[in-house]
């Protein structure tokens, strides 16, 4: 069972910046973030591949950068220009290579998920 462990969030006003990580207990070959805010269903945000493809959602792009350390097993958010819109619990996850290839832009492509971190942006 791979654990996932984040940290990083936090409150900060719009404009701000700031960083999530995610320490995972195996590699992967996705791993991404997710956001998600109550009565909404779970969004992808950002995803990085074992190959190091990175991939986000439009709403995201040009603002957040997503990452992993050296050892492949630390997942880096990086969130600049941050939008009250961004505000949700941010939640890390990977998969378990059951998949060829997956695109890692869907809930549906992770198996492991971390418990979620607030992330709080006031206007």
């Amino acid at each position: 069972q791979v654990q996932l462990v984040e940290s990083g969030g936090g409150s900060v006003q719009a404009g701000g910046s700031l960083t999530l990580s995610c320490a995972a207990t195996q590699s992967s070959f996705c791993m991404g973030w997710f956001r998600q805010v109550p009565g909404k269903e779970r969004e992808w945000v950002a995803a990085i591949d074992s190959r190091g493809r990175t991939t986000y959602a439009d709403s995201v792009k040009g603002r957040f950068t997503v990452s992993k350390d050296n050892a492949k097993t630390t997942l880096i958010l990086q969130m600049d220009s941050l939008k009250p819109d961004d505000t949700a619990m941010y939640f890390c996850a990977t998969d378990d290579w059951g998949k060829p290839f997956p695109k890692c832009d869907s809930v549906a492509d992770y198996a492991y998920w971390g418990q979620g971190t607030q992330v709080t942006v006031s206007a």
